[in-house]
């Protein structure tokens, strides 16, 4: 007896059949493409980023990570410009993240569904679009003024690591509501309603079940969000990042740190690329090695912490 051919196995077999589709070739061939000229150009760019940064760390490698800013090329280092980028981005997580992991709960486990929080939702996505220049002039406008205002605007009248701070916080806070509140959307429902099934709390379902099983995606997300931090370029340009040589007195406290002129390591790519003669050039090479290595290592902790939690949870 002849076994039934159900329209299951129909669909299998077409799908499955080997059967010639010049569109569908042509299609698949051209993202191919797509995919190779994006590889030979990163390929390309790094290659020749790498050729000329290798005689400086050849001849001084600890000095140039280390070292200070300086008018000459062979004592020039990137260590002021790091210090300056890490107390920055520091800002940055002690600002942004608790603000955005706090609205993205309110808004996904607490907020009703009205046309007030669907406004308020289509808003944050819009501000995470925003270019980053345009975040420089709210600094400038607003924060830089309201630090000199409260007394903390040092000698550079509120231009300043506080008001870089305050402005990349702003900066990276949408992508940080964004990204909290897709991986809280994420969380099955069953989650919740098992935990809210055995009497527990709201805030106990989300302190104990919720935020755990959206770890990954929450951390993912910071630590991603971090990463722009650190590579930011313009608004800092706007809110008095140093392009030049200055230096810091050894005995300077926290706050003259806090409150004087400051640098970051995008600004100093920035500036020594625009230097003449190719020892400058060489160190901008450097100096971009060294950023990228950061980004880099940033994103590998970001999937080694999304990686923990997933086989935790």
């Amino acid at each position: 007896m002849a076994t039934p051919v159900t329209t299951a196995d129909v669909v299998a077999a077409r799908l499955t059949g080997r059967r010639f589709r010049p569109g569908e070739l042509a299609f698949e061939a051209a993202l191919l493409a797509a995919l190779l000229v994006s590889l030979l150009f990163l390929i390309v760019l790094l290659a020749d980023i790498l050729a000329t940064a290798l005689p400086v760390f050849r001849q001084r490698t600890l000095g140039f990570i280390s070292g200070e800013l300086s008018p000459t090329a062979d004592r020039a280092g990137v260590g002021t410009s790091i210090l300056g980028s890490v107390t920055i981005t520091a800002g940055v997580a002690v600002l942004a993240f608790p603000l955005g992991i706090g609205t993205a709960i309110y808004l996904e486990e607490y907020a009703p569904d009205t046309r007030l929080t669907r406004f308020i939702t289509t808003n944050i996505r819009n501000l995470a679009g925003v270019p980053s220049i345009v975040y420089g002039i709210l600094g400038f406008a607003i924060f830089v003024r309201f630090i000199s205002a409260v007394g903390l605007g040092g000698n550079v009248n509120g231009r300043n690591v506080l008001a870089a701070g305050f402005t990349l916080a702003a900066l990276v806070l949408p992508i940080v509501i964004i990204t909290a509140s897709e991986a809280l959307r994420a969380v099955p429902a069953g989650i919740r309603e098992a935990g809210f099934g055995v009497g527990a709390t709201r805030w106990e379902v989300i302190r104990h079940h919720v935020l755990p099983s959206a770890a990954p995606g929450i951390l993912t997300g910071t630590v991603l969000t971090l990463a722009r931090a650190f590579g930011e370029t313009a608004p800092l340009l706007l809110l008095g990042a140093v392009t030049g040589f200055f230096t810091l007195g050894a005995d300077s406290s926290i706050v003259d740190r806090l409150t004087s002129a400051y640098t970051a390591l995008p600004v100093t790519v920035f500036d020594w690329s625009r230097q003449p003669g190719e020892d400058f050039r060489a160190l901008a090479a450097a100096a971009i090695v060294v950023l990228l290595v950061i980004l880099l290592t940033a994103n590998s902790a970001a999937i080694i912490l999304r990686n923990r939690y997933e086989r935790k949870w």
